[in-house]
């Protein structure tokens, strides 16, 4: 058994300037000890954002945690039978008026083909997908940042 990481959880974590072993550790420690392993797409969403960097230092930073992950971590190709299997989801699924995007349609076929979970921010982004078993990861929170209340006029009922 083991997990493919959808893009939602290294996005927010590289955000948040976690290292690519941060992230794998609060995996691990959600999931236990698994297998981790990443979409094709979820390449293309990553390499997508190092190259919509606003600046030098952003972008910079974001290859070398692309970098870092796609050393850390496999990342399985999108086959003919991996085609196959989510033209198949997404076929059935729309027949019955259910749409699923598509770079999600491909990471959790990823995950069924491969016998993983799928692990996420966006669960409901992944319940059209009839099999697959989702593991929710709820963000970190930002650190709280404590600001004065300074008033720029005075306020009489406060006064």
């Amino acid at each position: 058994m083991g997990i493919v990481l959808d893009s939602s959880v290294l996005i927010a974590g590289e955000r948040r300037e976690d290292s690519v072993s941060e992230i794998l550790e609060r995996v691990e420690a959600k999931c236990g000890k698994t297998t981790a392993a990443l979409s094709a797409v979820t390449a293309v969403e990553l390499t997508h954002g190092v190259y919509r960097a606003k600046t030098d230092s952003d972008r910079k930073r974001r290859e070398g945690f692309v970098e870092e992950l796609f050393q850390s971590v496999p990342v399985h190709p999108l086959t003919l039978e991996l085609a196959r299997l989510a033209g198949r989801i997404h076929g059935e699924q729309a027949g019955q008026g259910v749409s699923i995007d598509f770079p999600d349609l491909i990471i959790g076929a990823t995950a069924l083909h491969l016998g993983f979970d799928v692990v996420t921010l966006n669960v409901r982004h992944f319940q059209a997908i009839p099999g697959l078993k989702i593991v929710s990861l709820q963000a970190l929170p930002r650190p709280f940042l404590w600001l004065p209340l300074t008033f720029t006029t005075p306020n009489p009922r406060y006064n």
